[in-house]
């Protein structure tokens, strides 16, 4: 999947979002920045009222001056004191970038991060491509949800996994004056986060995956050995040997499934198989 959005703060004014609304998918705010709840951006307040009433989905980033976790951790501090009680459909992002992105920067990402996390929101981290690469370590690249900055005409080059890709800074979006970041995510934040009852959102009971069922425990065809296969290369080591849908099988079926925020029937169809092949 992709989908179009922007990310703004107080220097795009106060957007038009009835017509905003027409021209993405979904908007990142500016909550604030740096160490204390008083510098919430400007303009923070009166966007995510206006996104929610016009029904676009919103996710918010905290601009960081950390120069160590521990300051790392009091912006997040900083940060939820200024979002709590709203309710966000995309991640709140760590946005690591300047003078911030030094010295320890996995260290910081992972304390405000991992602070977000307790609290019960889905973090991530922004920053740009040559940084992360440079700077991050394997586990901030893949534990939490990450947003990568690339202006290049030939696209992001990064050979990992991304959840979403600030590709220019000079967008021209309806309902906005001037230039604006712009931005594709690859990955379903919203039925993610709003499953988890994560963001501000109550838990739900998760849906299974596939309705319409091609394979399940007991069951043999050169289909499903194709898609054991790949789960093997996932990581998944304990399948059964051969073509058939063993016990091993679906087990592994369900720990994805589960990862992935659905009910984990262990078996599949259409979906699961898109997913786990792509």
């Amino acid at each position: 999947m992709e989908k179009r959005g922007i990310d703004i703060s107080r220097y795009q004014g106060q957007p038009d979002f009835s017509k905003v609304k027409t021209a993405v998918d979904y908007v990142i705010l500016q909550a604030g920045f740096g160490r204390y709840a008083s510098q919430v951006d400007a303009e923070f307040e009166c966007s995510y009222a206006e996104c929610k009433k016009h029904k676009i989905p919103v996710g918010v980033y905290w601009f960081s001056y950390a120069v160590s976790p521990d300051d790392a951790r009091q912006e997040a501090r900083a940060c939820m004191e200024v979002i709590k009680g709203k309710q966000f459909e995309y991640p709140i992002y760590f946005d690591i970038e300047g003078s911030a992105c030094s010295g320890d920067v996995s260290g910081k990402c992972r304390a405000f991060c991992d602070e977000l996390e307790k609290a019960g929101y889905f973090s991530g981290i922004y920053i740009s491509r040559s940084p992360a690469q440079q700077y991050l370590n394997e586990y901030c690249r893949t534990h939490y949800a990450l947003w990568l900055a690339e202006y290049s005409p030939t696209g992001l080059h990064w050979s990992g996994d991304v959840g979403m890709w600030q590709w220019g800074s000079t967008g021209q979006v309806a309902g906005i004056r001037g230039d604006v970041d712009t931005d594709i995510c690859y990955v379903d934040y919203p039925t993610m986060i709003k499953r988890a009852g994560l963001n501000g959102f109550p838990k739900s009971d998760p849906e299974p995956m596939d309705t319409d069922i091609w394979w399940k425990k007991g069951d043999k065809d050169k289909g499903i050995y194709a898609v054991k296969q790949r789960m093997i290369a996932l990581g998944f080591v304990r399948l059964d040997n051969t073509s058939g849908f063993g016990g091993g099988t679906e087990n592994a079926v369900k720990a994805l499934q589960e990862q992935w925020g659905y009910k984990p029937t262990g078996e599949i169809g259409k979906n699961f198989v898109d997913r786990v092949m792509r």
